[in-house]
């Protein structure tokens, strides 16, 4: 704004009622200064001494909320004034006051407005009217921001309570999950001991003993390594996703058959070595793979496709199954969530395997993206930068 105000019309917006006499006292134990654009006459939390009035100029008066949000109060331009309570108390500043432009201001430090009020008194009432009008608009910002606090507590209340019940749930399934395998290991391993079974029952019962304790042991491997993975970030070697890729297949060739799903592998095969620790991306894929037969339909397809683009490297793992609800999708990747049920299918699961995923891949500097359709299927995909 152009507008330039003169010393003998600002004086009387700041000090109302005061006299012609008095305007020129206070011009007087006053100085006139310029800054230039980004000065900060006024800093928020500072001790200061000096009342403004801007001649010519705007400013913007800003404060810091929660020690990291720069919020704007209000701007002020020629013929307002700011840091009139430096007058009469030691208190630190209330607001930052920054020029926008080229400024002009008159100063009126404190030792020059007790010189005016020992010969003019009434400039004393006149400073304790606009004082009291601007408490009174400071208190209403107050209440703005006490509304914002107590969001943002609310806000923050309602994701310790999620979180809290995301513990408690994982507990609950975490002891599901563990007791059937260990029941069933148990019950087998009484039975060999007393020397019940012999033949192809001992075989089978050694094998579902083998079996169960290495649920157990997965489970168990999967909580440590994602607690475990946020303290050691491993050198990167250069890793085949082919063959990553393959191993994981393999693990899952029995589980697939079970449920009679395809395990097929699309794509490029040649593709270039990518950065990373071959045991985590194999957990990566691992997560990928199991999430994809558990929620294919029987004498399904799951596919995983490679691919190579400019710098990276894509891994695609793709189911035709149930799909992901879009009200869900967004807590997808959060720890110990997953689904229970979907119709009269239940799942078994703790609910850490994507957050696996997301993790591993967000350490290996990658990208995790997924696609889905309720009804039709998901795809996830992971992007890694090439071994150079």
């Amino acid at each position: 704004m152009t507008t330039i105000r003169t010393p003998a019309k600002i004086i009387p917006r700041a000090f109302p009622g005061i006299k012609p006499d008095e305007v020129q006292e206070i011009i007087m134990n006053s100085r006139i200064k310029t800054y230039p654009a980004g000065s900060v006459l006024c800093r928020e939390d500072a001790v200061e001494h000096t009342f403004y009035m801007i001649l010519e100029g705007d400013f913007e008066v800003t404060k810091l909320i929660n020690n990291s949000e720069k919020r704007l109060l209000k701007s002020l331009f020629a013929g307002d004034f700011f840091g009139e309570m430096a007058l009469i108390h030691n208190a630190p500043r209330a607001a930052t006051v920054t020029s926008l432009t080229n400024v002009v201001v008159l100063e009126l430090d404190k030792d020059g407005f007790d010189r005016v009020l020992k010969r003019s008194p009434s400039v004393a009432m006149a400073m304790v009217a606009e004082i009291s009008n601007r408490l009174r608009q400071n208190d209403q910002l107050a209440i703005e921001d006490l509304r914002l606090r107590a969001a943002e507590l609310a806000d923050a209340y309602q994701k310790l309570a999620e979180q809290d019940l995301a513990r408690r749930e994982f507990l609950s399934n975490i002891t599901h999950e563990l007791r059937t395998p260990l029941m069933v290991a148990s019950g087998y391993l009484h039975t060999l001991k007393k020397g019940m079974l012999s033949g192809e029952q001992l075989q089978a019962s050694i094998e579902t003993v083998s079996r169960n304790v290495d649920q157990i042991v997965n489970l168990t491997n999967d909580i440590l390594f994602l607690q475990e993975m946020d303290l050691v970030l491993p050198d990167f070697q250069s890793v085949n996703m082919l063959d990553v890729v393959e191993t994981v297949l393999r693990k899952y060739e029995n589980k697939a058959k079970a449920r009679g799903i395809s395990l097929n592998i699309k794509g490029r095969l040649n593709v270039p070595p990518v950065q990373g620790d071959e045991p985590s991306l194999e957990r990566a894929v691992t997560a990928l793979v199991d999430n994809a037969i558990k929620f294919s339909p029987p004498n399904g397809v799951v596919e995983i496709r490679l691919a190579e683009q400019e710098n990276h490297v894509s891994t695609s793992v793709v189911d035709y199954g149930i799909g992901i609800d879009p009200q869900i999708r967004p807590r997808i990747f959060d720890r110990f969530f997953h689904i229970e049920k979907n119709g009269d299918e239940l799942y078994s699961g703790l609910g850490i395997g994507l957050s696996i995923t997301r993790q591993v891949i967000q350490q290996h500097r990658g990208t995790l993206d997924v696609d889905s359709t309720p009804g039709k299927g998901s795809t996830f995909t992971i992007s890694l930068l090439k071994w150079k």
